[in-house]
C-alpha cells in the first residue's frame, strides 16, 4: 500500500510519520518545505499555487491529508487548496481527511472552513473518510495552561474540552487505510469532558504547583458555544486521558 501524507512538519503529521516508520508501507511526504530528518521520500508541493500537486499524488494508493492551516491563508489552504488536490485524484482509493467535532455548531472561522471542506469532499468523485477529533492534549496546554501569570492561570474557566493525544488519533487514522472508503465516521474523542478550570486545578494538583486559578468569563457567541460544550461529544468517549500533567 503505498501513502502520501500531507502537513508532515504539524503535531498530527509528525505523529502519522512517527507510526508508519514501524509500519509496512511504501510512504512519502509532500509539503512546501522539505523536513529535515525524515525518513521518507519528500515531494514538493504547495497547496495555494497548486505546483507540483500532481507529482506529490502521482502512483499513491491512500491519502492522509494533515496539511491545516489554521490562522494565515486559511480559506486558500483549506477549501481552494483542497480543490484543487481533489482535481488530481481520480486514481486514489481512499482520501482520509482529518477533522474537528463540532464545526458545524461553533461559530470560528477556521471551523467553518473546515466544514466547508467537509462539503466539497462529500460532493466531489473522490472515496473519502472523514475522521473528526476533539482537541489534542497538547492544543489545551499550549495556548491555555501553559503559562501561568502573577502565580496564576488566567483562564477562560467555563468553557469544556474534551481532549485526546495526537499519537492515538493518528493510531485511528493509520487504522483506517485498508477499510477503504467509510463516508463520515462517528467522532474520536477523549475519556472525559472537563472544564478549563478543572484542567488546570488538575494540573496544579498533579504536579504540586503553588499557582492559583483565575476563571474570567468572555464576551460573544464562541465563548457560549465551547461553554455549552458544542466542541464534546459525551458518547463518543474513546480516547485515553493526558498522561503529560
Amino acid at each position: 500500500m503505498r501513502i502520501l501524507v500531507t502537513g508532515s512538519t504539524g503535531k498530527l503529521g509528525a505523529a502519522l510519520l512517527k507510526q508508519l516508520k514501524d509500519l509496512d508501507y511504501q510512504v512519502k511526504i509532500t509539503s512546501r518545505r522539505k523536513p529535515e530528518g525524515e525518513a521518507f521520500p519528500w515531494v514538493y508541493s504547495d497547496l495555494l499555487s497548486g505546483e507540483g500537486l500532481e507529482e506529490a499524488v502521482k502512483d499513491v494508493d491512500v491519502i492522509i491529508h494533515a496539511a491545516t492551516s489554521p490562522i494565515k491563508n486559511s480559506k486558500s489552504i483549506e477549501v481552494a487548496g483542497l480543490e484543487k488536490l481533489l482535481s488530481k485524484l481520480n486514481h486514489i482509493h481512499l482520501f482520509i481527511y482529518p477533522s474537528i467535532v463540532g464545526i458545524e455548531e461553533i461559530p470560528f472561522q477556521y471551523y467553518r472552513l473546515k466544514y466547508e471542506a467537509e462539503e466539497l469532499l462529500k460532493n466531489s468523485s473522490v472515496p473519502y473518510t472523514i475522521a473528526r477529533a476533539t482537541q489534542f492534549h497538547s492544543f489545551v496546554e499550549d495556548l491555555l495552561l501553559s503559562t501561568p501569570l502573577f502565580k496564576r492561570y488566567i483562564i477562560p474557566g467555563k468553557v469544556k474540552f474534551q481532549s485526546i493525544d495526537v499519537n492515538e488519533f493518528a493510531r485511528h487514522l493509520i487504522d483506517l487505510v485498508n477499510k477503504g472508503p467509510q463516508g463520515k465516521l462517528d467522532d474520536f474523542c477523549g475519556p472525559d469532558i472537563m472544564t478549563l478550570r478543572e484542567m488546570a486545578e488538575l494540573k496544579i494538583k498533579v504536579n504540586n504547583e503553588t499557582n492559583d486559578v483565575l476563571s474570567i468569563p468572555l464576551p460573544g457567541k464562541l465563548y457560549n458555544s465551547l461553554i455549552e460544550g458544542k466542541n464534546t461529544n459525551p458518547l463518543q468517549k474513546k480516547g485515553q486521558g493526558d498522561k503529560s500533567l
